[in-house]
């Protein structure tokens, strides 16, 4: 009799773990980064499943980028956002108000540190290649090959032109 409800027991128990997995299996598929609030929970996204656009206005266009956590315009919230760059994509020098984090996840980034874009002083960061950019380090970089760089730190994320000028706020809309 006790090998009975035993076997029972180990059956109701199999029954509800694989319950569980296909339910959380079944969530993880309609997750969806974009709408996913900052606290709200877990974000889990596959690269298949990011969801590109337009970069904000702050950054030179033909750039594509995704929010994946958090608000970057919120001061004090922590955020998660992935630019890609096409092949020849170049940033101005430019620096921001808080720390910024990268790391490469495709393609080759070149950074350099100063106020000139000069690259000469450019150095190469391949696949996995990480940068902590202290605030208000002035910096540029340019892009070999389509790449993705994955950027994270507290916010606000701003990008401030050393130079006005090349700041894509700055310029006439186009016709």
């Amino acid at each position: 009799m006790k090998t009975q409800h035993r076997l029972i027991f180990a059956a109701a128990l199999l029954a509800a773990v694989s319950l569980c997995v296909a339910q959380t299996s079944g969530e993880r598929k309609k997750a969806n980064p974009a709408t996913t609030k900052a606290g709200a929970g877990h974000v889990m996204v596959n690269t298949e499943e990011v969801n590109w656009g337009p970069p904000p206005p702050s950054v030179p266009a033909g750039a594509q980028a995704a929010v994946l956590a958090g608000d970057p315009s919120q001061a004090g919230t922590p955020y998660t956002i992935r630019i890609k760059a096409p092949d020849g994509y170049r940033v101005p020098p430019h620096w921001h108000p808080v720390d910024e984090n990268v790391v490469v996840l495709q393609g080759v980034m070149m950074l350099g540190m100063g106020e000139k874009f000069n690259p000469a002083r450019g150095h190469e960061l391949r696949v996995g290649g990480y940068v902590k950019m202290p605030k208000e380090v002035r910096h540029f970089a340019w892009f070999k090959g389509e790449s993705i760089f994955q950027v994270h730190g507290i916010g606000p994320f701003e990008v401030i032109y050393v130079n006005p000028a090349d700041d894509p706020r700055n310029k006439p809309a186009p016709k």
